[in-house]
């Protein structure tokens, strides 16, 4: 089945709604010292593995700068480490520590208890379409930035 073309109006309140939800959960997380943009890297890290400093800051997405000063605090903070690329031998790679991997679930399974209880609140079949929705949500923000926007330059 093709995929039809869809407007900005209207996928603007489900937009809204996601960035109010999503400040709801960081806001009930505990991340102490780590940012935001760090826990998508340790995230991303977690579930792709070690990936370099520019291919991160594309799947934040972020500036390079971005990214390198989001890696630099983790690793002082002993959050990840760097590697050598086995593909070039002149490059590294991130990847997280048992550290990092720590933080991220509990920080991840904090929101999700969160999440839970105030998905217990709404009717079962708008929870159960929510939860299908998890992997829609994830293929999306995997896609490739659209021709002409800020992310694709």
């Amino acid at each position: 089945m093709a995929a039809r073309e869809v407007g900005a109006d209207e996928t603007l309140d489900v937009v809204i709604a996601m960035h109010r939800l999503t400040r709801r959960l960081r806001r009930a997380g505990h991340t102490g010292a780590v940012h935001p943009t760090q826990l998508i890297i340790l995230a991303l890290l977690n579930q792709y593995g070690p990936l370099r400093v520019g291919e991160l800051a594309r799947r934040v997405p972020c500036s390079q700068p971005t990214a390198t000063t989001a890696v630099s605090g983790l690793r002082t903070s002993g959050l990840v480490d760097r590697e050598p690329d086995p593909t070039d031998g002149r490059a590294t790679r991130v990847a997280a520590t048992p550290a990092g991997r720590a933080i991220l679930r509990t920080f991840t399974y904090g929101e999700a208890e969160v999440l839970a209880a105030l998905m217990s609140a709404i009717p079962e079949d708008d929870a159960r379409r929510l939860l299908a929705a998890a992997p829609v949500l994830s293929t999306l923000a995997d896609l490739p930035a659209p021709p002409g926007t800020p992310e694709d330059e």
